[in-house]
């Protein structure tokens, strides 16, 4: 039973060293990713495939300061990184020093291999991760709780991931922004978004897990730009879900958004609907049967962390649809003030609303 207090919809792991070369298929060992010294003394996830290796400063890098995170990531090695962003047991004081009941765990360098150009590759590395992340919850199994992997091979193995992430305890899966075989909206993919709806599991789209939402985009001017544009390829999907009528198909389908914040979702809402209306009559386009903003306020939840316009949107957003995030152990987390960063943007919402967002609603 989960213990009192709010809960976090999107936290992360620092994955270990042993995470891939453990938990991998044989065949793969040799080329799994593992934390290598680089030139300047630091650890860093090496990714066979990739060009760039996973830096470990800004992966647990919560609750310090600018200067200090900075100094920290020029001189980090896995030494260094707080236990309790990987291991279950150990995750527990930092919970409770933030007043976390529980957490959904998502991966962080399995971010990046959401994106890997190998399918197979990418594959192995997911199934080992998801070894790897049963054990690590079961280490607290009523407060700690795992997002599975897929790599969505085809749309058969696929739905094995999806029935043998539930098997695995898992509560959802952390989808790839870009699939092998056409696109998500593709009526190939309806026998595996009922296999989602069938088991229950949320399909998860979390930013950074798309090649056009990539952190390695060269931004237009200031580098800064990069950071403001990452939520566009989640938008992406959403737009996909809805217009080409996934979710007049799946309507029992739930699709969670996650780290992109809220506050533009009204807007988006709004601009679908403006769309329609100017191409269709009474907006109800070819595959529809409402319009788009009723498909994003019946299936789609979103996860945020520090964005107070999420509040203050309440009145255009379903309350219910809503799902607050610390993001430990990363930089843009709120540990370990996000009980009062809670306290200071949500003062004005319902006893009712509070308890939904902070809690009920993941």
């Amino acid at each position: 039973m989960i213990p009192a207090g709010i809960i976090s919809a999107d936290g992360h792991v620092c994955e270990p060293p042993n995470t891939y070369i453990d938990f991998i298929d044989p065949a793969y060992r040799d080329r799994a990713p593992r934390i290598v010294e680089q030139p300047d003394g630091t650890g860093a996830f090496v990714v066979d495939g990739m060009k760039k290796p996973v830096g470990l400063g800004f992966i647990d890098g919560a609750g310090f300061g600018v200067r200090e995170r900075l100094d920290r990531a020029k001189r980090i090695r896995f030494s260094d990184i707080r236990q309790g962003a990987y291991g279950g047991a150990a995750r527990l004081p930092f919970m409770d020093e933030d007043g976390l009941a529980a957490e959904i765990i998502y991966a962080s360098v399995g971010m990046g291999l959401c994106m890997h150009k190998d399918p197979l590759y990418k594959d192995a590395c997911m199934r080992a991760y998801n070894r790897w992340l049963q054990a690590m919850c079961s280490e607290a199994p009523e407060r700690i709780f795992g997002l599975a992997q897929t790599a969505v091979l085809s749309v058969d193995e696929a739905i094995e991931d999806f029935r043998r992430a539930r098997e695995m305890g898992m509560v959802g899966m952390m989808m790839p922004g870009d699939p092998i075989h056409e696109d998500y909206d593709h009526r190939d993919y309806d026998p595996l978004w009922e296999c989602a709806v069938d088991l229950d599991l949320p399909i998860c789209f979390h930013i950074l897990t798309s090649r056009a939402g990539s952190l390695h985009v060269k931004p237009r001017g200031h580098a800064m730009n990069n950071f403001l544009g990452i939520i566009r390829a989640v938008q992406d999907i959403v737009g996909l879900m809805v217009l080409w009528g996934v979710f007049e198909r799946h309507p029992r389908l739930k699709l969670v958004v996650a780290e992109s914040d809220v506050g533009w979702l009204p807007h988006y809402m709004y601009r679908m609907d403006h769309a329609a209306k100017i191409n269709a009559e009474d907006g109800i386009i070819d595959g529809l049967s409402k319009l788009p903003s009723e498909y994003v306020r019946s299936n789609v939840w979103a996860t945020f962390q520090d964005d107070i316009t999420a509040f203050q949107s309440l009145y255009m957003i379903d309350h219910e649809h809503l799902l607050w995030a610390s993001d430990f152990p990363h930089t843009d987390s709120t540990w370990p003030r996000s009980r009062q960063l809670i306290e200071a943007h949500s003062g004005h919402l319902t006893e009712v609303q509070k308890q939904a967002i902070f809690r009920d609603n993941t």
